[in-house]
């Protein structure tokens, strides 16, 4: 499974890029507003720290202007991957963007039938948002299941599940089980896949054990 943080702060972009862990970015208007930063140069830099997809998402919801700028967005880098609405006009420019070799991330999907759609766009991922399901009492990693079941099905789809929404390690775990390519997650919910109690005990267990010993390894 390929990690890819969901995140508009270089900070925390640079953080974990250091690790070799991260795969690439993604990112939507509501980070972009929060980091508070121009979009554009914002998205150069994050190319420039990573070298996986950084999705970066058109603002039109209409298919001319979401046309124009994505043109905009797919020059800051050949890793950019336009990030576009699971509409109508979306998936007009999904088609069109992904046929000239561009990739292209189909965001806010939210059911089986629009993967399929997404899929037969030739998107190069599909974002399915497991937490905001789980949050009208619906089971959003059943969606994860439906549609990797259906684009096993079919070989001549190459569009990858990139599970988006992730609210804990939960979510990254269970659809990494159920052969999910990609999860996307806030720094803070990959961070905490390091942890378990037992590792902490052993570990301080061992540095309790060794300073008995009273060596030093410098």
């Amino acid at each position: 499974m390929k990690f890819f943080v969901d995140t508009a702060d270089i900070d925390e972009i640079k953080e974990l890029a250091a690790t070799g862990l991260l795969d690439g970015v993604t990112t939507n208007p509501s980070l972009i507003a929060k980091s508070g930063k121009e979009f554009i140069p914002l998205i150069k830099e994050i190319c420039d720290v990573v070298d996986g997809p950084v999705s970066a998402e058109v603002a039109a919801t209409d298919y001319a202007t979401m046309r124009k700028e994505a043109e905009v967005l797919r020059k800051i880098a050949d890793h950019v991957a336009v990030k576009v609405p699971l509409t109508p006009d979306g998936l007009k420019v999904c088609k069109e963007l992904s046929d000239e070799g561009t990739m292209v991330n189909v965001t806010l999907c939210f059911s089986p039938a629009q993967a399929l759609l997404a899929a037969k766009a030739g998107a190069a991922f599909i974002s399915p948002f497991v937490g905001r399901l789980d949050d009208i009492s619906s089971d959003g990693l059943s969606l994860i299941g439906d549609i990797v079941t259906i684009y096993d099905n079919y070989p001549d789809f190459h569009t990858e599940v990139l599970v988006a929404s992730v609210r804990s390690p939960m979510h990254i775990v269970e659809s990494a089980k159920m052969g999910a390519d990609v999860m996307t997650g806030p720094a803070s919910v990959i961070k905490q896949l390091y942890n378990h109690p037992l590792t902490d005990k052993g570990l301080a267990a061992f540095v309790e054990d060794w300073k008995k010993t009273g060596q030093s390894i410098l």
